[in-house]
């Protein structure tokens, strides 16, 4: 259970939460439904069909459910996502490391390749002989320093309520945050871990080929998805008294603001201790993240990984282009800002495809698929409305809206050259076409995974991969 904590419980939780409750109080509210309802259900129902299909990888199980052609853009779309994990979970920490520990002297590149070798080693060697030894250690310091800044941000609401409610200035500084950051879709995407993430469903498959019974699986994805939850809602509560009691702090990155909650709240010495369990929150899942990028390049390529010229030789690209993204991102602000937005976003279109898999999967066996389908149509309409209303002009990353407007100019002759200076789609017009695509993305799951039903014999127990794709199934029957 410990190990799963650690690979799904990442930066998200913390930094996410830092940023995301200036969306107001309502976070506290969302985080708890969110996770419930979205974010358990879909690290259940993931990691229990990689835990019956042998411990498939993510990519087979797409390939099984939604077919080759969705198999094929998924793997490109997870690869590069993992990628962007790596670096974001290499860059962050290492930028504690630097300002937290060293403020007087900048390590900040020292510590970059201290964490980079760690996950190169981790993912060329046996999980068991090199994370297993360490992670007991990682889980104490995670859940004591989680635990003693609850406490203490408990005995600080006893004794000044105030902290906790949305101030004047808070307020105020709310209004002017939302005006560019609607809550739909903007805080489902800046508050990713502790809600619903698709980066999870990459781990399961490395807890489901080393657990001995399935009497594991519930405590261990959804367990510990709940558990992860809990932590964003601590560190929200934390962000929010900061907030209040010290408004200056609002504009500040969320990673100078982390050090500032466990000072206030935890002291110098306790405060370093927590520090370093976030420090390991990021470590933790991005060489695991590195680990599951490698396992899967592997499997969909089918290169055999147990001779190490083998593990070491598909490494080499995969350092190479983590450490262009690392040079590039700390190149300045804007760009580590481009690096988290691209992120968040293709992190929980990850869980789209993750989740129409899970339906399909559902209903397949005659389960109850909609408990797959409801999140998944939600996010499917988050991460759509998202990527269409985002432009520049909102202060966020270029956006397919954006592309479709600038072309427009381009092509009415209203700008001489394309150039992506587009505003992209209405908020409301995005809304419409979103709303509108889940629908139909989510009916199209729930029709195959019905289909499936009638044409296989499929049981929910079996150990064998047990979905063929509709292709296949018409490639046989034309065979006959």
């Amino acid at each position: 259970m410990l190990i799963q904590l650690l690979n799904i419980a990442g930066v998200g939780p913390v930094i996410g939460v830092i940023a995301g409750i200036k969306f107001g109080a309502i976070v506290f509210l969302i985080i708890p439904i969110g996770n419930i309802i979205g974010g358990a259900t879909h690290d259940f129902v993931s990691g229990m069909a990689s835990l019956r299909n042998r411990g498939t990888n993510l990519p087979n199980f797409v390939r099984m459910t939604l077919g080759t052609p969705f198999f094929h853009f998924f793997s490109f779309f997870m690869t590069f996502l993992l990628l962007l994990v790596v670096a974001v979970f290499i860059n962050i920490p290492a930028s504690l490391i630097d300002g937290v520990f060293f403020p007087q002297t900048s390590c900040f590149w020292i510590a970059v390749a201290l964490i980079f070798l760690y996950y190169i080693v981790a993912t060329m060697f046996p999980v068991d002989k090199i994370i297993g030894s360490l992670y007991p250690i990682f889980g104490g310091l995670l859940l004591v320093g989680s635990a003693a800044l609850m406490f203490s941000l408990l005995a600080s609401g006893v004794k000044d309520p105030a902290l906790f409610q949305e101030s004047a200035s808070f307020g105020e500084l709310k209004k002017e945050f939302l005006t560019n950051n609607p809550i739909i879709p903007c805080l489902f995407v800046t508050i990713a871990c502790g809600i619903l993430s698709g980066f999870h469903a990459t781990q399961s498959p490395i807890i489901a080929r080393t657990m001995k019974s399935e009497r594991q699986a519930r405590s261990s994805f959804y367990g510990m998805m709940v558990v992860e939850g809990v932590i964003a809602m601590i560190w929200a509560a934390g962000a929010l008294a900061v907030y209040n009691a010290s408004p200056e702090w609002w504009q500040q990155a969320p990673g100078k603001v982390l050090p500032q909650i466990t000072t206030r709240f935890l002291g110098k010495g306790l405060g370093a201790t927590t520090v370093i369990a976030v420090i390991i929150l990021a470590i933790t899942s991005g060489d695991t993240a590195m680990r599951s990028l490698r396992l899967s390049l592997a499997e969909t390529f089918k290169i055999d990984q147990k001779p190490f010229v083998n593990r070491f030789l598909i490494c080499i690209p995969l350092i190479a282009i983590v450490a262009l993204l690392l040079a590039w991102s700390n190149r300045d602000a804007a760009s580590f800002g481009k690096l988290w937005n691209y992120f968040a976003w293709e992190n929980q279109t990850l869980a789209v495809f993750t989740l129409g898999g899970c339906c399909v999967w559902l209903y397949a066996q005659k389960k109850r698929g909609w408990i797959a389908a409801v999140p998944g149509a939600f996010m499917t309409f988050i991460v759509l409305t998202f990527i269409l209303w985002t432009s520049a002009k909102h202060n966020g990353p270029v956006g397919l809206g954006s592309v479709i407007s600038s072309f427009y100019l381009w092509a009415t002759g209203a700008n001489e050259e394309f150039e992506l200076t587009g505003d992209g789609l209405g908020l409301h017009q995005s809304y419409f076409f979103s709303a509108a695509l889940a629908i139909i993305y989510v009916w199209w799951c729930i029709h195959r995974g019905k289909t499936f039903s009638k044409r296989s014999d499929v049981r929910m127990d079996d150990s064998e991969p047990i979905i063929e794709t509709i292709s296949e199934q018409k490639s046989e029957k034309d065979e006959e």
